[in-house]
């Protein structure tokens, strides 16, 4: 029969004297990621090629702080790679609706925004006093006089001709006129009419002629106005120019190995040229946007705003390339957005509105997002894959992109996209993205997946101990004694259930330095000891387990029943675990078998009234075809046997269970008690091998805490899967009491060891004849099995028989 496991295979301790140090102080930082050597290769791999497509996704649990590791991974890197460059939204001048993109140096776009804001300044005082110096003034008034002597001169002669001729020019109220004259005196119409035909007609013609002349000049006016105006224009420009020049040409000067900032300069000065009377003009004339804020050095002056230098990303102060994490990643957070203002009940924008996104930000360096906030967002994953796939950020508000909106809109100059994006989220939606989004695996071709666990060597131990004594140092938090690192390393090991292996769930171990540094503040600690961290493990159990405590103690009261003495036939105590996020525990089961003559069914009531799960289903199924290879081979199985968690009100999932209900099956077969000391829990294949399971320190601890709260008799204990010795990390009072020999641990590999040590009969193995046993397990087991067949069989028979008399 198997012996209960020895007590040293129940925990697996840390010896604080395999470490040299004495407190963690002692220790150095740890600058390596610990236990995700498959993640920091592909770190390395995805972050140094360069190709496109090669973006991360990073799969894990978000306990292994994955995001914080992977923004020191990326910042440590960052710092080594060039600074990227600025980018500014500047004025289009011939087309307003499309402003430029500029690319400057690092830290050039700020300068580039305050030269261009001090150019303006200054020529808001200069254009105005160039234009009232006596110089401009004077050409000025040359140019208007050269006009009015023109025109005097023309009208002159045009009177002097006429007058040679008799006629008079006059001013009238309706304009110039022509009238006769005799001795200088224009003639009134009686005394024209009383002149002789003759030279009526003459003076007709003479007047006509001239008439015609008046109407050449008055033509030759709007021209002549013109000439002047463009006269005075080509005076305004090279006033302009005298006054502009000089000071854009020390711009030029100073960009001149920017030719796109040499070009905007030549567009500004062009513009500036064209519209020099917006710079004489009062505050008050200017047209302004209503609601928007005046440029800091350009008060009072919005018409300015058309030179004004918009700096959306700007990397003044910046060392190396950008690491940026967007906590709300909308298209418009990701993208960027155009922001209007309303206007006399019209929404208007200019370039000055335009708000970078993420990508501009990270633009050069490294974008993370959480893979499920992105998905969540209206448009933002698309957004996201066309921008990646362009590889040019191309800014349209979602209102225009949906033809949601009617109103004035900017189309900004793409800018080039040169970003590794580094996607957060679990390995289910990473292949549900491989599975269903046919892009996704072009755009994400490399996959971080960040291991849960670590081996647990002596090497290992001594990172865990560095990492415990980074974390302390980062959170400001007192050190620790080498006793209370062999228990965090101890813990670290039951979190993740197998004493072989630690946990790489940073956050878990940083919140239990956290609560234990805590404890050693109130016991007044300068150094965190074991039983601080101790105390730190208790209460953290403690927040948590109200729904344990009133199962444990309905089970007391006799509520759910649950036996942890004396024997019963088809039934057996079973062992499922409740997880409830951060605690998980046990607790014990009834489970009980039915059986009578019937046509080879196993019935698993769970699964009938669909509270049973497909996996505990498929677990009951492995039961029948067991039963009918292993026993009366040569008959038909001919029972009706049912199964059945009693007091179960809520789904069950899971093939834990399969081996105890396999053992309540046998024990009713063959009418031999179980006894109810003993717990069970294993998964069973159609070879009566048992399996491994999870959650066995959790299982056993619940089964021992009902047999510890009604007393220890030394009979009682648990039935585990051999495979499954290795995870044991159990509570120390389990071990206590194993060691006391109170309770008892045994490791089953078969059903046939299960069997034994439940009912205390052998089980049984067939002999050269083909026959087991008498009196054993599965000599009874098949001796029912046969008699039901037979029994079967003559009702069959005499069933027939009745049928063939009829």
């Amino acid at each position: 029969m198997i012996k209960p496991l020895n007590p040293k295979d129940l925990y697996r301790s840390c010896d604080p004297n395999q470490f040299t140090f004495e407190t963690t102080a002692d220790l150095e930082d740890l600058t390596e990621i610990i236990g995700q050597a498959r993640a920091v290769e592909a770190i390395h791999f995805g972050t140094g090629i360069q190709q496109e497509g090669y973006n991360l996704f990073v799969i894990g649990s978000p306990e292994t702080a994955k995001q914080a590791v992977i923004r020191q991974f990326l910042k440590r890197k960052a710092v080594t790679e060039p600074t990227p460059s600025d980018w500014c939204y500047v004025n289009n001048f011939s087309q307003p609706h499309k402003p430029h993109a500029l690319r400057l140096p690092p830290g050039q776009g700020i300068i580039l925004r305050r030269d261009v804001e001090q150019l303006i300044e200054e020529l808001r005082t200069t254009i105005p006093a160039v234009f009232e110096s006596e110089n401009y003034r004077t050409r000025r008034q040359v140019i208007e006089e050269e006009f009015k002597e023109r025109q005097d001169k023309a009208f002159k002669e045009l009177e002097q001709q006429a007058k040679e001729r008799g006629i008079a020019l006059l001013q009238t109220p309706l304009g110039l006129a022509f009238a006769p004259m005799r001795r200088d005196r224009v003639l009134n119409p009686e005394e024209f009419q009383r002149l002789p035909e003759s030279e009526r007609k003459r003076i007709e013609s003479e007047v006509a002629a001239l008439q015609e002349q008046l109407q050449d000049i008055i033509r030759k006016i709007p021209q002549w106005e013109r000439e002047i105006r463009e006269k005075i224009k080509a005076l305004n420009h090279e006033v302009v120019m005298f006054a502009v020049g000089h000071l854009i040409d020390e711009l030029r000067k100073k960009y001149t190995v920017l030719p796109e900032v040499v070009s905007y300069l030549n567009a500004l000065q062009q513009d500036i040229s064209n519209n020099a009377e917006d710079f004489l003009r009062r505050p008050e004339e200017m047209p302004a946007f209503i609601n928007i804020p005046e440029s800091r050095f350009l008060t009072g002056a919005s018409a300015f705003r058309r030179y004004q230098v918009n700096v959306i990303v700007d990397h003044s102060t910046a060392q190396g390339a950008p690491v940026v994490y967007e906590d709300y990643p909308t298209y418009q957070n990701l993208i960027g957005r155009i922001e209007h203002i309303s206007q006399l009940g019209t929404l208007v924008t200019d370039f000055n509105l335009i708000k970078p996104g993420a990508l501009h930000r990270a633009n050069g360096g490294y974008l993370m997002l959480d893979a499920h906030k992105v998905l969540t967002q209206p448009f933002a994953w698309e957004g996201l894959k066309r921008v990646l796939r362009a590889r040019k950020i191309h800014m349209t508000s979602l209102g225009q992109m949906l033809d949601l909106i009617s109103t004035v809109s900017l189309e900004p100059e793409p800018i080039p996209l040169n970003v590794k994006v580094v996607l957060l989220g679990d390995q289910l939606l990473y292949y549900l993205l491989c599975q269903f989004d046919p892009e996704f695996n072009e755009l994400f071709k490399v996959v971080v997946d960040f291991e849960e666990r670590m081996d647990r060597t002596l090497e290992n131990n001594l990172l865990y101990a560095r990492l415990i004594g980074t974390l302390t140092r980062k959170e400001g938090l007192r050190p620790l004694e080498r006793s209370a690192v062999a228990r965090v390393i101890e813990h670290s090991a039951r979190i993740v259930g197998d004493a072989e292996k630690l946990s790489t769930h940073i956050r878990r171990i940083t919140d239990l330095l956290r609560e234990a540094n805590y404890w050693a503040g109130e016991a007044g600690h300068k150094i965190v000891n074991a039983f601080d961290v101790q105390r730190a493990i208790d209460a953290q159990i403690r927040r948590v387990d109200r729904i344990r405590e009133r199962i444990q103690e309905e089970i007391q009261r006799g509520t759910i029943l649950i036996d942890t003495d004396g024997e019963k036939i088809g039934q057996i105590n079973g062992l499922s675990v409740i997880d409830l996020g951060q605690f998980a525990f046990g607790r014990p089961s009834r489970i009980t078998a039915r059986v009578r003559l019937g046509k080879g069914e196993v019935i698993d009531i769970e699964r009938e009234v669909e509270l049973g799960g497909p996996i505990h289903s498929k677990g009951v199924l492995i039961l029948s075809s067991f039963l009918s290879t292993r026993y009366a081979i040569d008959k038909p199985l001919s029972l009706f046997a049912s199964l059945v968690f009693e007091q179960s009100y809520n789904g069950v999932e899971g093939d834990s269970a399969s081996s105890a209900e396999l053992y309540a099956l046998l024990s009713a077969l063959a009418e031999v008690p179980i006894r109810q000391s003993l717990a069970v829990t294993g998964s069973v294949n159609q070879h009566g091998q048992v399996q491994a399971i999870g959650g066995v320190n959790e299982k056993i601890e619940g089964f021992f805490d009902i047999c510890k709260a009604r007393g220890l008799t030394g009979k009682q204990g648990v039935l585990i899967p051999a495979s499954n010795v290795k995870h044991l990390m159990l509570r120390r009072d389990v071990v206590e009491a194993a060691a006391a020999g109170k309770f008892h641990i045994y490791p089953v590999e078969t059903v046939d060891e299960g069997i034994e040590i439940l009912t205390g009969i052998p089980a049984g193995e067939r002999d050269e004849t083909g026959n087991f046993p008498e009196g054993s397990i599965n000599q009874r087991v098949e001796a029912r099995l046969i008699a039901l067949a037979e029994k079967r069989m003559a009702l069959a028979a005499s069933a027939k028989g009745e049928n063939a008399h009829e």
